[in-house]
């Protein structure tokens, strides 16, 4: 879910429950908006039900989410190792959701399904099973924003459908980029990972979405994602 140029940074990826999503917007038309602001360290978790997972699993116990810290996964893309550190300081309820994800599998050899590479948006778009943008988890949940519009090289963040539309799909900056200040941020990736994810980006994009991003003519395949 990722959006042109301008169209780019306004539209952005939508990956949340629709048929087709961008790097900021799941499918939906137009800008997805700002959701409600969640203070970090305070949020009540709540993973609503959307409808058909992509892959069957079971919706985070909300009474699992860290209010604070930081922990380390292993996100194993093309057989490379890249550190993710996610922050519950900032996101708890969305690091809660994508630890219990890696935890049941469901990211296990899943195509990232978008990348974009313009002058101003620089983003690998994973998380869909599906491989089509359209793909949740068979929830949702709310967004842990913070306002900052600036999003540097080696974050990590949730795509989605609009305001409080989380589910499954993420994506990583792989050069600095401006968006919206409306996907929250819940951790970010160490420098050699930081560079796997650069070494498929300049394969480029087949194109295939309306605002010319597309599936990374580099395969980006998730083997897996280890815990602890």
């Amino acid at each position: 879910m990722l959006k042109k140029i301008a169209a780019v940074a306004a539209l952005v990826f939508a990956l949340a429950g629709c048929s087709t999503q961008t790097p900021v917007s799941s499918g939906t038309s137009g800008a997805p908006q700002g959701g409600q602001t969640t203070e970090p360290g305070a949020a009540v978790c709540s993973y609503q039900p959307t409808g058909n997972a992509a892959k069957e699993v079971s919706p985070p116990d909300p009474n699992e989410a860290a209010r604070e810290g930081q922990t380390e996964v292993t996100l194993n893309l093309n057989d490379q190792p890249i550190v993710l550190t996610l922050d519950s300081d900032a996101a708890p309820c969305t690091v809660n959701s994508f630890i219990s994800l890696a935890s049941q599998g469901y990211y296990n050899d899943t195509k990232c399904h978008r990348l974009a590479d313009s002058s101003t948006l620089y983003v690998l778009q994973c998380g869909d099973p599906t491989g089509t943008g359209g793909g949740t988890p068979g929830y949702k949940f709310a967004d842990e924003l913070d306002g900052i519009t600036g999003y540097p090289a080696g974050t990590l963040a949730m795509a989605n459908a609009g305001p409080n539309t989380n589910g499954s799909q993420f994506f990583i900056v792989y050069e600095d980029s401006v968006l919206q200040p409306a996907f929250t941020v819940f951790g970010h990736l160490d420098a050699a990972g930081l560079e796997v994810v650069r070494n498929i980006a300049v394969g480029g994009s087949d194109g295939a979405y309306p605002d010319g991003t597309g599936a990374p003519l580099i395969d980006a395949v998730i083997n897996n994602i280890t815990l602890g």
